[in-house]
């Protein structure tokens, strides 16, 4: 009897064995061929063998520094070579300490897993080649859920589970170790946006992954088994007691001793933490502007600029662009202090008169998103809006000294920002085209407006050297002399004319050099030229140089009193500096795929508008403002940027109403223009003290060139512009010809050698 309950149970166990081996054998089967579509598809061989991963593309300044990123998840791919070795033996002793012995599978820690998951016991045994099948490959999403998957959640988990079994022996079968850790450390999700080990040590710590110290390590692999729950932003007494399961693991494991293990747990995290947006970093209205461009690109080549993973190498150099956004920054800061003061408890928005605009606020207003927002919850209930509009709520504002929190209206929100002043600043290379910097206003989380190519406003007596350029062009020297009298045009009515007025309002009736009154600015002498080469003339030439906006042939054009960009004043600025050649400001050099193959190389358009001696007469000229007697840009000797090796030309402008301060600053090496005003033109300061571009402008450029000059990474030296291959045709020492033409007692046909009187009577 004995023997036969023995042999009764030997049978059991067999049978129920046999049953058992069967069952997992067939439940892998129907699991691994979608039997009826119970459980769903698995990944196929070839997606196994060529995973898709969603890779950020990444743009690069020229001196190869990460800038920007575009992605759905931020993610940039490591190879194992440069991963922290105190990551891997983190991630390693918590996650996975048998990686290296089992084949995807941890039979020891799997052979319970149904039992607590039936149980309800979120108890974790799963490989690292199991949390990179559901990682990679999402075997947990809808693709692969069958109809099983959507009666149980338990039985969902149990099929989950046997698929991320199957997918990790499969993982394991193409790939090696090595590949299969840096597969997952490259597409873990680490919390705060940030997929991948690279993106994560750049966002919590600032730093590179394979910086990271045995404590980042340790908390970056603790974040691992739950972001939110173990995050040190939202929840950082838990992240540090994570952190330190981590450090015990590794002393475990004797990847530590039991005194490092205590000493690190007794150390705060240590954070330096920046979510990555184009709000913040170097060159955001730049990243704004090139977007734009990018999606075009990417869509007409049937690319997808935020998975993947494509690689844009502009021309922005970090360097400069660093010292562009100071240079704003420094006195921006100060002059909005000024603007402050200068309308202490008075409104800036004025009329030609310096009257305040009624309404102008609530003209504003209506005009906003939170208006239209408003109108759209009051189904366009006038007086509830204005009721909105008026009551306070929390809000973060901009200023100099960081973003304040504060309870305002949305009406006195606007009444606040329209009481900036705001800034656009380019800087090019003359001879490549190469954009080196790029600032497109004061704040791009609070004003997203580009005041570099976006906008566009009346440059003033910065469009003057385009009247000088024809007029050079067509035969007159830098010396011939005009006299400071008033100029009248017929304008389209018969009865009425055109005079134009200098800026302080008076005539001296002294004869200048063309030179001298292009560097004292002075408005009569521009308006004599234009008249005598023509406004159709110059509008050619603009045009020519890289003036894109409209621009009408009236003599009012000799003045500045159309629209332009700044993006497009700089390239035209350019052609003196590189010998007549216009070259169109480029920003990228090229694109690559993910792989480093080159998708298309960028080269800038270019056309010869003028000839080397007119080229280098026009630097002479824009030389004047800081050599001659009233030069407008002597200002810059403050700055101890003249007289001391480096020869500069530029161009102040200032707008009738000083709305609009402009300078225009070129080097041997770089072009650079400046633009300062209100969003609003109605919004400026009262004084050509206070607002013209020398005031406004021109310090950015001499604080911006003089960290340039110091900074020998820029490769920007102090020199002088070179000389034409050719002998000049004319004579550019002005006090040379005068003594010749006192000297002498003919006439001649040179305009250059007449005398006062002769240029009177012509004139």
């Amino acid at each position: 009897m004995k023997h036969k309950i023995v042999r009764l149970a030997i049978s059991l166990i067999w049978i129920f064995s046999i049953l058992g081996v069967a069952f997992i054998w067939g439940w892998f089967y129907m699991v691994s061929s979608n039997t009826s579509n119970w459980f769903g598809p698995m990944p196929n061989l070839e997606t196994l063998e060529n995973p898709k991963t969603n890779l950020s593309s990444e743009l690069y300044t020229a001196d190869g520094i990460i800038f920007g990123k575009y992605y759905r998840e931020n993610r940039t791919n490591i190879s194992y070579e440069n991963l922290s070795p105190n990551l891997i033996n983190a991630l390693l002793a918590t996650e996975d300490i048998r990686f290296e012995k089992h084949s995807g599978i941890d039979l020891q820690g799997s052979f319970a897993i149904l039992w607590y998951l039936f149980k309800g016991d979120k108890r974790g045994s799963s490989t690292i080649s199991q949390q990179l099948s559901k990682n990679l490959f999402k075997t947990r999403g809808e693709k692969y859920e069958g109809e099983l998957s959507k009666s149980n959640n338990k039985i969902r988990l149990a099929i989950n589970k046997t698929k991320e079994w199957i997918t990790a022996v499969k993982i394991e079968r193409s790939y090696t170790k090595k590949e299969i850790i840096t597969m997952y450390l490259n597409t873990v999700d680490f919390g705060s946006n940030s997929f991948g080990i690279v993106t994560a040590a750049n966002t919590f710590f600032s730093i590179p992954q394979d910086s990271l110290t045995i404590n980042q390590a340790a908390m970056l692999v603790g974040l691992l088994k739950a972001p939110t729950l173990y995050s040190p932003i939202y929840n950082p007494e838990n992240a540090i007691g994570r952190r330190n399961t981590v450090l015990q693991q590794l002393e475990k494991y004797a990847f530590i001793s039991k005194a490092q293990q205590l000493q690190l747990s007794s150390q705060p995290i240590g954070l330096k933490y920046q979510v990555e947006n184009h709000n913040n970093g170097s060159a955001t209205y730049f990243r704004s502007y090139i977007t734009r461009y990018l999606l075009k690109w990417c869509k007409d080549r049937d690319l997808d600029l935020y998975e993947d993973g494509i690689k844009i190498y502009t021309t922005i150099d970090s360097r400069i662009q660093q010292h562009a956004e100071e240079a704003v920054y420094e006195h921006m800061a100060y002059l909005q202090n000024k603007f402050f003061a200068y309308w202490k408890n008075k409104t800036p928005w004025r009329d030609e008169a310096f009257k305040e605009i009624p309404n102008f606020i609530e003209r504003v207003a209506k005009s906003s998103d939170r208006w239209k927002m408003f109108q759209a919850i009051y189904e366009g209930d006038t007086s509830k809006t204005w009721m909105a509009m008026n009551r306070k709520i929390p809000m973060r504002i901009f200023s100099w000294k960081g973003e304040i929190d504060t309870m305002l209206s949305p009406m006195d929100s606007i009444r606040y920002y329209k009481h900036f002043l705001h800034v656009g600043m380019l800087s090019m290379d003359p001879h490549s085209g190469y954009i080196k910097a790029w600032v497109g206003g004061i704040d791009h989380k609070h004003f997203k407006y580009d005041h570099v190519k976006q906008g566009a406003r009346q440059p003033g007596s910065t469009f003057k050297p385009f009247v000088y350029t024809a007029a050079i062009d067509l035969g007159y020297s830098p010396c011939y002399e005009l006299p400071d009298l008033p100029v009248t045009f017929q304008t389209g009515d018969e009865n009425e004319t055109w005079t134009p007025q200098n800026s302080d309002g008076k005539y001296s009736g002294e004869l200048f050099s063309i030179r001298k009154a292009m560097a004292n600015s002075i408005n009569s002498i521009t308006a004599n030229l234009i008249k005598k080469v023509g406004p159709q003339t110059v509008v050619n030439y603009a045009e020519r140089m890289g003036i894109t906006s409209h621009l009408e042939a009236v003599p009012a054009l000799c003045l500045g009193v159309f629209d332009v960009s700044l993006y497009d004043m700089v390239g035209a600025y350019s052609t003196f500096v590189n010998q007549g050649v216009w070259i169109e400001p480029m920003f990228i050099t090229r694109i690559e795929d993910k792989n480093g193959t080159i998708l298309q190389e960028f080269v800038p358009k270019h056309r010869e508008v003028l000839s080397e001696e007119t080229a280098y007469l026009m630097v002479h000229m824009l030389k004047g403002a800081t050599e001659e007697k009233g030069g407008t840009a002597l200002g810059l000797n403050k700055y101890g940027l003249l007289w001391n090796g480096a020869e500069i030309g530029g161009k102040t402008g200032t707008t009738q109403n000083y709305s609009d301060g402009w300078f225009v600053g070129i080097t041997t090496q770089l072009t650079t223009g400046i633009w300062v005003g209100g969003d609003d033109r109605s919004i400026h300061f009262r004084t050509m003290d206070d607002g013209q571009g020398a005031r406004m402008a021109m310090p950015i450029w001499a604080i911006f060139m003089n960290k340039v000059y110091n900074d020998p990474k820029t490769g920007i030296i102090k020199e002088r512009f070179p000389m034409p291959s050719k002998p000049l045709s004319v004579e550019i020492n002005c006090k040379k010809i005068k003594t010749d033409t006192l000297s002498s007692s003919t006439n001649t046909s040179n305009p250059n050698q007449k005398t006062k009187k002769q240029v009177i009577q012509d004139y």
